[in-house]
């Protein structure tokens, strides 16, 4: 059955679901509405939609959602972090279903607005973890459910984000926590779901320490570019000779949707890194105490000269140990932060996963391959979003509860970093634990 689409915030994320609705998964539904505080950038989503042999659609601006919601049956939301509980209750109780990109929020509060909504009606919540989809960590999963190393007591999970990567976190509206809830919500939700995943256990106890020094206006990164740091990047003098400078206006899809259309609602999308005004973290270390016993250590760093992570389980029958380097080191004047789907096997690029059992020589697991971006998860994301996951083994499509988990950890490490003392994950959200 062929169902409408509707989609809210028209930024850069909403593309991959589009183009997917336009393109292979084009048979099962279609676009019936956009909305977006920006006109200009629902026109250059109604450009693509005519592009691909269609009727341009309907627009809505957010005050009038709720007239939106009469020309769908399933609602996507890829709006600014902050804002999805507003519209993924809304639809929820307008007895829509709703996709929603992560986070699934940005606080406890909100976590139980949306868990009530959920609770109270019958519409699918779908939380796109596309990092569960990848084949490499769908491998890990399937070692970790065959029992290869026993049962986990203790993970290491050390994710980089480098200069390009890691930098646009800066220049964005993510760079204000009130909107993003930070890279330990914004970002590490991805990586807490995974362990959540992989383990099949929920998070108890949180504890970490964060901070600021490489970016913003204080902290050590400017020496590293020198001079006078301009307020943004578009016009600015040192545009082609500074790592830390996007040119917006060379990139057209950035072009469209940001440079073209700030007139109207005044976002810059190419504000300086070490400008005034960022309230997040660019170095996380996080201690979390999971409900089958088992432990992690986390580590999140936004300013590595290469992009990747690395990921090591110990079991009461051996070690698994994932190493995976998605960009191998960070050319100087690449500041356009490319999507997963765009870092190419390049020189350096590479993925290894090995387990060794106790008393046996270490092997390599496969990793197979498939097309597209996260070595084809995207696609399998996609295809479980508008086909359905039909009876997946790994179950790897989220809900909201998945969604909530992994945001809470991200909500309990920042309380514990403001606070100094771990934090208890409950029923009702987070709680300080009780000091000697």
């Amino acid at each position: 059955m062929t169902r409408r689409y509707a989609f809210v915030g028209l930024g850069n994320r909403a593309q991959m679901y589009v183009d997917a609705l336009l393109g292979d998964w084009s048979d099962t539904g279609e676009i019936t509405a956009l909305c977006d505080l920006n006109q200009t950038r629902m026109d250059y989503y109604n450009q693509l939609i005519t592009a691909a042999g269609r009727q341009a659609v309907p627009t809505f601006t957010p005050d009038a959602f709720e007239a939106l919601l009469e020309r769908a049956d399933v609602v996507v939301v890829t709006t600014m972090d902050s804002t999805h509980a507003h519209y993924v209750c809304t639809a929820l109780d307008a007895g829509r279903d709703v996709v929603v990109e992560k986070p699934l929020t940005i606080d406890a509060e909100s976590c139980e607005r949306i868990a009530d909504a959920a609770e109270r009606n019958p519409g699918q919540l779908i939380v796109t973890f596309n990092y569960r989809y990848s084949p490499r960590n769908s491998a890990v999963r399937q070692a970790i459910a065959d029992g290869r190393i026993g049962d986990v007591t203790s993970v290491h999970f050390e994710w980089a984000l480098d200069t390009i990567h890691g930098a646009d976190y800066f220049r964005r509206w993510h760079r204000r926590k009130h909107e993003s809830g930070g890279l330990l919500v914004h970002k590490s939700t991805h990586h807490f779901d995974l362990i959540n995943w992989w383990l099949a256990a929920s998070p108890e106890l949180v504890f970490s320490q964060t901070d600021l020094r490489f970016y913003g206006s204080e902290a050590a990164g400017a020496e590293l570019a020198g001079g006078a740091r301009p307020e943004r990047g578009q016009g600015s003098p040192g545009l082609g000779s500074d790592p830390f400078i996007l040119d917006i206006s060379v990139d057209p899809k950035l072009k469209a949707l940001y440079l073209d259309a700030e007139h109207e609602d005044g976002y810059i999308r190419d504000q300086d890194v070490f400008a005034e005004g960022v309230t997040i973290e660019d170095n996380m270390a996080v201690l979390v105490r999971y409900d089958n016993r088992a432990l992690l250590t986390y580590s999140l760093n936004a300013h590595s000269p290469w992009e990747g992570y690395r990921v090591t389980f110990n079991g009461t029958r051996g070690r698994l140990e994932l190493e995976v380097v998605e960009r191998a080191w960070t050319p100087p004047h690449a500041a356009i932060d490319p999507t997963a789907a765009s870092k190419s096997l390049a020189e350096g690029v590479s993925e290894r996963l090995v387990l060794q059992e106790h008393w046996k020589q270490a092997e390599e697991i496969e990793i197979p391959q498939g097309e597209g971006g996260h070595g084809g998860g995207d696609r399998l994301l996609l295809n479980d979003v508008f086909r359905g996951p039909d009876n997946d083994p790994l179950a790897r499509q989220a809900g909201y509860r998945d969604g909530i988990r992994s945001v809470l950890t991200g909500v309990a490490a920042n309380e514990s970093a403001r606070t100094g003392a771990p934090v208890l994950l409950t029923d009702e959200g987070t709680k300080l634990a009780a000091r000697d």
